[in-house]
């Protein structure tokens, strides 16, 4: 069970356009960051950039094929920014907002981590945490591989133990992702607060962190190589998750 004083999970949210924007704004919603197209700011955004500025909050100003791609194909929005918890925010503070956060045990190539990343700030996770020995130039490999997702989301590299000392305290349901699973993704409730660890691409997840998850799920395979590659696990089960949240139907089966 959660502790009882525990603050209500707050939601990550992208706002699109001025008018979103200026209305977050009016609501003290938490503003993280503002995102603009480098070059000259046109100027009927300019009084809604100098009030961002003035609050503390961070603008982004990136290439124009990155905003293109920030923004999405459905919108001709001028000015994009995030809502939601800190991204430097404390891996305490992460675990007891309530969603998803992943751990992931000894990836060895930084650009499998930066997919990973990536694809856990998209799936709108709460965090991720990395337990490996990358050094300092292999570390901002990895981010610069994630599209600098570790710009909006919190990323951490911390000894497995820690990690899940910490969701184990804020009531967090553990869940493996490996080949001595014994049941699949959509056989088990991945909604809610959970701990999501995917080991390695060759070792897999360490046997003392497999000894610590609540539950092992295996992905199904039906070739030759016997495992998914990291990235490819993480979209999966993000994935999945989504899918359950969607449907309102957790899973075919809750143990």
């Amino acid at each position: 069970m959660k502790p009882a004083s525990e603050p209500a999970r707050p939601t990550r949210q992208r706002v699109v356009g001025a008018a979103a924007l200026a209305d977050a704004l009016a609501r003290g919603a938490p503003v993280r960051c503002v995102v603009l197209p480098r070059g000259a700011c046109p100027a009927a955004l300019a009084p809604l950039v100098a009030r961002a500025e003035a609050a503390g909050i961070r603008i982004e100003r990136v290439g124009p094929r990155k905003f293109e791609r920030l923004r999405g194909s459905h919108t001709d929005a001028a000015i994009l920014a995030l809502v939601g918890p800190d991204p430097a925010a404390d891996l305490e503070t992460v675990m007891r907002r309530g969603g998803a956060v992943w751990l992931l045990t000894g990836p060895a190539y930084p650009g499998n981590v930066g997919f990973a990343i990536r694809t856990a700030e998209v799936s709108g996770a709460d965090g991720l945490y990395i337990d490996n020995d990358f050094d300092h130039a292999k570390r901002r490999e990895a981010r610069r591989a994630s599209m600098r997702a570790d710009r909006f989301l919190p990323i951490g590299w911390h000894a497995a133990a820690t990690v899940i000392g910490a969701a184990r305290r804020a009531g967090k349901r553990i869940v493996g992702v490996e080949d001595v699973g014994t049941s699949s993704p959509w056989e088990q409730n991945l909604t809610g607060s959970v701990l999501l660890i995917v080991g390695a691409e060759a070792d897999g997840i360490p046997e003392e962190v497999i000894g610590s998850c609540d539950v092992v799920v295996r992905i199904p395979m039906a070739g030759f190589i016997a495992s998914y590659n990291l990235q490819a696990a993480v979209a999966a089960l993000a994935a999945e998750r989504f899918r359950q949240q969607e449907q309102g139907s957790p899973c075919l089966r809750i143990p």
